[in-house]
């Protein structure tokens, strides 16, 4: 379980940093014991404590030590870029802000879910989305590991030309596919795709009816010819795919069968367990699980969990949910529980570096306080110390 032995002979400083006395939450089980860092991966993992020299030594205290956070989708930037109507923050400022929120929050990977989708009200368009990749991929100052989730709305011909010149110049780590059509999916209620647009104040009624008429006069040929187009690309790119709001067996079926790999916020149970079954990686709201259900009524984490129907978690709109949701009891051990928002993620988009806990491993850890709530005290990034906020003692 460690390699300590091995340096005992040295005399130099032999590690970059030690975490004591910590919960340790290895991919099999909690120890209370110390980890070891050593040229940004994890170089010891022990049951007690480390006999070496460190640079650093954190006196843990008993509290949490788990990896860090692997977000696969979070939407979170757009509210740091507009947090008001006709309130715009420039984009160096929203990123800093965006970065520094998400570490405080455990996550130490963040797969920003950038949004082509041609709705302008809603500060969507191509034409954004693209100068937002840009301008994630341009920042050198940002203490996470930032990469790209491309959404790309089908039915929006301009958004599936953007997300293929984005995958065709490699700057998207990551594509899904979304058909917001009235309904359909999260919208599979006309009137809930009517009600969500007239009740948000940047819609007028006339839009709302305008987007009704224009999504749901395109063909199934139409929206499944574009989901080919987006998977051929991401094929050449070498990205994976996901699906988004998946509904039905049939549905997941034909995506499965496309290419698609994993399946994000399937509404039904139904469309959640044959995901599973056809092996693909199911992903959830952490929000959804955290707040105890969907806010749409759709199917709920916990029941997704139950059915063993959820591999992942995604923090969506809310990135302390992330950090929140190993934390809610769901009868499993914690191990199982922290895998879903750190290992899982991770291995669903090939990042076999990180989401563990072991000799090897990226050292990308945060020290959590999980009472009252969870909060991170401590957070390092690839070994380099990257946040501290302790309460007193």
């Amino acid at each position: 379980m460690s390699e300590s032995a091995e340096r005992a002979g040295q005399s130099a400083s032999t590690y970059d940093a030690v975490i004591e006395d910590a919960r340790v939450v290895t991919p099999d089980e909690e120890v209370r014991g110390s980890v070891a860092v050593r040229d940004g991966d994890i170089a010891a993992v022990e049951a007690g404590d480390v006999d070496a020299d460190a640079d650093t030594r954190v006196d843990a205290d008993g509290r949490v030590l788990m990896p860090g956070i692997v977000d696969l989708h979070g939407d979170d930037i757009e509210r740091q870029l507009h947090p008001r109507s006709n309130a715009d923050v420039a984009t160096p400022m929203a990123l800093a802000a965006a970065d520094r929120a998400n570490v405080a929050a455990g996550i130490t990977t963040k797969f920003h879910a950038i949004a082509f989708e041609d709705s302008p009200e809603e500060n969507r368009s191509p034409e954004l989305a693209t100068e937002l990749v840009d301008a994630v991929r341009a920042n050198d100052s940002l203490i996470a590991d930032h990469r790209i989730h491309a959404r790309c709305e089908i039915t929006d011909a301009p958004c599936v030309d953007a997300v293929e010149a984005v995958l065709d110049r490699g700057a998207a780590t990551l594509v899904s596919v979304m058909s917001h059509v009235p309904g359909k999916g999260q919208f599979r209620d006309v009137e809930r795709f009517r009600e969500y647009y007239e009740n948000d104040g940047d819609h007028s009624i006339e839009e709302a009816e305008r987007l009704i008429e224009e999504r749901t006069s395109l063909s199934e040929e139409t929206l499944s010819a574009r989901v080919d187009r987006i998977v051929d690309a991401a094929d050449d790119a070498g990205v994976v795919v996901a699906s988004h709001d998946d509904e039905t067996p049939v549905e997941v079926e034909r995506l499965a069968d496309r290419g698609v790999a994993i399946s994000e916020y399937p509404i039904t149970i139904e469309a959640a367990e044959r995901a599973r079954d056809l092996g693909m990686t199911t992903a959830m709201g952490a929000p959804n699980l955290v707040r105890g259900g969907s806010q749409w009524g759709n199917l709920s984490t916990a029941d997704a969990i139950d059915a063993g129907a959820a591999d992942a978690l995604l923090a969506d709109y809310h990135p302390p949910s992330l950090l929140a949701a190993p934390f809610v009891d769901t009868g499993e051990p914690l191990p199982t529980r922290v895998a879903r928002v750190t290992a899982a993620p991770a291995a669903a988009v090939g990042l076999t570096d990180r989401g563990r806990i072991e000799p090897g491993a990226r050292a990308d850890l945060v020290l959590v306080e999980p009472e009252p709530t969870p909060v991170v005290e401590r957070a390092f990034v690839a070994g380099a110390p990257a946040y501290r906020a302790e309460a007193p003692r």
